[in-house]
């Protein structure tokens, strides 16, 4: 067996690990921003981006393991899961473990979300940009690859990418408006509710109780809340 072939191992897996995370955070913003359309994401763009996140923590797992096994590298255990332990580049090696404690924390919050707070999730989601802020910085630091044209080429390219999605959903969260829907003038609850209730909520036609929107509140990029009036309430 050729006795580099954990440092080939070490080192494919990490690039392989950076390019997956990159991506993942990526297809999550474009996802959440709707950048390509407001209709509701198909199953599959929801399952792609699991895919691609477990992915990232497998070839996390190898890239650890490759660097532990290359007696090449001399990495001990301690210097792949202590901050600024190892004496090989402490401080870029250290963004690479910091890294991986937030991937962690994503992906065991992610398996076990049914049992959890919605809102815990959604904090500990929110640090994949971290995530992919520290691997990139480790790549380009630590990686003996970060010279290349690849690396370089999409280093550039999914940074371009994040600047923009990542701007782009703060901006539409900024400028969402609370929306409040009053009936029109001279129309009687009933028929304002109607109209109203089947723009909201896509239902026309309700053979119910009569109702008038109160409020709509736009909670999240992606999500709004509907108060209604319920007549003799």
């Amino acid at each position: 067996m050729d006795d580099k072939l954990w440092w080939y191992i070490a080192r494919s897996s990490g690039l392989t690990a950076w390019v997956l995370v990159s991506l993942t955070v990526l297809w999550g913003l474009v996802l959440s921003t709707r950048v390509l359309g407001n209709r509701a994401a198909p199953a599959w763009l929801l399952d792609l981006h699991r895919a691609l996140g477990a992915l990232t923590v497998v070839f996390v797992g190898v890239h650890l393991t490759g660097l532990v096994m290359d007696e090449y590298s001399a990495f001990g255990p301690s210097d792949i899961l202590v901050p600024l332990a190892s004496s090989f580049r402490p401080a870029a090696v250290a963004w690479g473990v910091v890294a991986m404690y937030l991937l962690v924390a994503i992906a065991v919050t992610s398996w076990t979300r049914r049992w959890i707070p919605d809102r815990l999730w959604r904090w500990v989601h929110a640090s994949a940009h971290g995530v992919f802020v520290l691997a990139t910085v480790h790549t380009l630091t630590a990686g003996t690859d970060a010279g290349g044209l690849f690396v370089k080429v999409f280093a550039v390219a999914v940074g371009t990418a994040y600047l923009f999605l990542a701007t782009y959903r703060l901006l539409a969260g900024r400028r969402a408006p609370v929306l409040a829907v009053a009936p029109a003038a001279g129309s009687s609850p009933a028929r304002a509710g109607s109209s109203t209730v089947g723009a909201a909520v896509g239902v026309v036609g309700a053979a119910f109780h009569p109702l008038t929107v109160r409020e709509v509140r736009r909670e999240t990029a992606d999500s709004v809340s509907v108060s209604f009036e319920v007549p003799g309430q």
